[in-house]
């Protein structure tokens, strides 16, 4: 019999999953009012009632060396979590991407009789294949963001249903580019070079430097240019030490306003596409782990939002081609108004968005995972 105020337990490990978990929680709290919300997350979900077992400050490690420099605390994790799945009596788990830990979870989660939604799929498609089975076996359903991910999961037997994609169903922002420009302290008559390096201590090892060095060569080319480092608006500071530009919590404005970025791999590059703004990707990571991924990733772009306009339109530099010298004089054509190069990036950015709409029934994303949590409460959805 379905409860009418149930108890949900919502896992995210990254900044990322915090956002759409967060969303998530929004339709859920819209949909059972009385419901109780636990997992794992971050302050926006803690900020929609998510009674949180551990941070994503805690949970945001990646990469096959980092990962077991922090066994203990995750083997602890898990120790904690698989037993407030009983001790509190959840009635639907919903694991948000973060497959290293929570496809762990959607297993035990099963095998105790509690039914799973999979909200973000594990990017199953570039790597580790073999967990198409484990998806399949011990998710009840699965509510995929990307287009292409439905039919790649159904063919492999996993229960997969297409909801668009979570970016979408952020709300338009309202101030002009002067009037955001005055409050983030930038002439918005000057480029503006936005800088995603990153939010983890690895990646920032790896990256911060790096991306401001890129920012120096391209101030000294064009010293009008104004570089400003996105960062998540909860984050430490602290961990960007070091920094050589002005540090700017939140990443929409920054993103829409910008003349051009420089990201790093990961959500941000479809964050960027999806406020049209060009830019250039780069990542590198750990020897091993990067010698380790080449073996093992089947993709012809690390960039989700190439990976979703099956083509290069973000210009990719990956370990040791990410120079400098390279990533510099990929994106000063970009922060120039009317070259060629930066209005045919522009309009093929426009075809990604359209690709990322649609979805069964109405609402967007989280609205429509809701419904499907609701079918599996043995609610009507």
């Amino acid at each position: 019999m379905s409860r009418a105020n149930p108890t949900l337990f919502i896992a995210a490990g990254e900044p990322s999953g915090d956002l759409h978990g967060a969303g998530l929680a929004r339709a859920l709290r819209a949909r059972f009012p009385g419901a109780r919300l636990l997992g794992l997350g971050g302050s926006r979900m803690a900020a929609e009632g998510v009674e949180l077992l551990a941070g994503v400050e805690e949970l945001a490690v990646m990469g096959f060396v980092e990962v077991l420099r922090h066994l203990p605390f995750f083997l602890d994790l898990r120790r904690r979590v698989f037993s407030a799945l009983e001790s509190e009596g959840v009635d639907l788990v919903i694991p948000i991407d973060y497959p290293g830990f929570n496809l762990r979870l959607a297993k035990h989660a099963r095998e105790r009789g509690i039914p799973v939604l999979y909200y973000i799929a594990p990017q199953v498609w570039a790597w580790h294949a073999e967990r198409t089975r484990d998806l399949a076996r011990d998710a009840d359903s699965v509510a995929v963001v990307l287009p292409f991910e439905e039919k790649f999961l159904r063919d492999r037997g996993v229960r997969a249903t297409f909801v668009g994609h979570p970016l979408l169903d952020l709300p338009p922002r309202t101030e002009t580019r002067a009037e955001w420009a005055a409050s983030a302290g930038l002439d918005p008559a000057r480029p503006i070079l936005a800088l995603f390096p990153g939010s983890r201590p690895q990646e920032l090892n790896r990256h911060l430097r790096l991306f401001s060095d890129v920012a120096s060569r391209v101030v000294a080319r064009d010293p009008r240019v104004q570089p400003v480092i996105g960062i998540p608006g909860d984050i430490d500071r602290s961990i960007y030490v070091g920094a050589r530009w002005p540090l700017l919590p939140g990443s929409s404005g920054l993103l829409e306003f910008a003349d051009a970025a420089l990201v790093k791999s990961g959500t941000t590059t479809l964050e960027t596409a999806l406020a049209g703004t060009p830019g250039v990707v780069a990542y590198r990571m750990n020897a091993l782990s990067y010698q380790m991924a080449k073996r093992l990733v089947k993709v012809p772009h690390i960039a989700l939002a190439n990976l979703i306009a099956e083509e290069r339109v973000f210009p990719e530099f990956v370990q040791d081609a990410a120079t400098p010298e390279s990533l510099s004089a990929a994106l000063l054509p970009l922060l120039a108004k009317g070259s060629p190069k930066r209005t045919e990036m522009v309009a093929r950015l426009s075809a990604i968005r359209a690709r990322l709409e649609g979805g069964e029934g109405e609402g967007g994303a989280a609205v429509r995972t809701a419904r499907i949590a609701a079918r599996l409460l043995g609610h009507d959805g």
